[in-house]
């Protein structure tokens, strides 16, 4: 098996899995019947990356991205549905929704039909991607100041810590060997985010338990 190969595995194993730490949220809402404590931006931003994603790899031909990104959009799209559902802020989550879906909308119209197919249609769609997955690592940033002062990393989940951990690294070794940087740059700051809050897991595990539930 060559490198690349296995690298492409590597990637549709453990982001898999990292989009699938949401289905304990989906059992808490179906168990309480109720949202709380759940975060819900985080399904759907993710939703609208995977489906920019999705678009890239379809644009590259990239099975591994098309599979990652179709099925993450459908695992972020259950979610968002079972939250709707359980919800008691259903005007707030529908306004959000229809704001994302017309933000991705316009964004799909733009590079379908003002861009031409080609280089050009795929840079400007790569650097969009990589621009909102860079978002989507350092929007953590605050939270894990805010746990360095308090020193209680209960609201942090060292499964998906080790999960976005393996993800980042898989896909940056990933775009190194496909010589892409839409790929590659934007999961170095999944490496150090993770790499923080392992730290922040060692330095405090004696204040407060490993972790209590999904939240950062």
């Amino acid at each position: 098996m060559d490198l690349l190969y296995l690298l492409s595995w590597a990637c549709i194993v453990f982001t898999l899995g990292m989009f699938s730490t949401g289905l304990v949220d989906l059992k808490k809402m179906q168990t309480s019947k109720s949202t709380d404590n759940i975060q819900f931006l985080p399904f759907l931003t993710t939703c609208a990356n995977n489906l920019g994603w999705l678009y890239y790899g379809m644009l590259k031909t990239d099975q591994t991205l098309i599979v990652v990104n179709l099925i993450g959009a459908l695992l972020q799209a259950l979610y968002i549905v079972v939250y709707f559902k359980y919800t008691k802020q259903k005007r707030k989550i529908l306004f959000q929704i229809v704001a994302i879906g017309a933000v991705v909308t316009s964004a799909g119209v733009y590079f379908m039909l003002f861009l031409p197919p080609g280089d050009i249609q795929l840079n400007q769609l790569g650097l969009v991607c990589s621009m909102a997955t860079v978002g989507v690592y350092m929007s953590p940033l605050a939270d894990l100041m805010a746990i360095v002062q308090s020193g209680n990393v209960q609201c942090l989940s060292f499964p998906l810590t080790v999960a976005t951990f393996l993800t980042s690294t898989s896909w940056f070794f990933y775009g190194l060997q496909l010589n892409d940087y839409y790929i590659l740059v934007p999961n170095l700051p999944g490496i150090l985010t993770s790499v923080i809050r392992f730290y922040l897991f060692w330095r405090f595990a004696h204040i407060s338990p490993p972790y209590k539930s999904m939240q950062i």
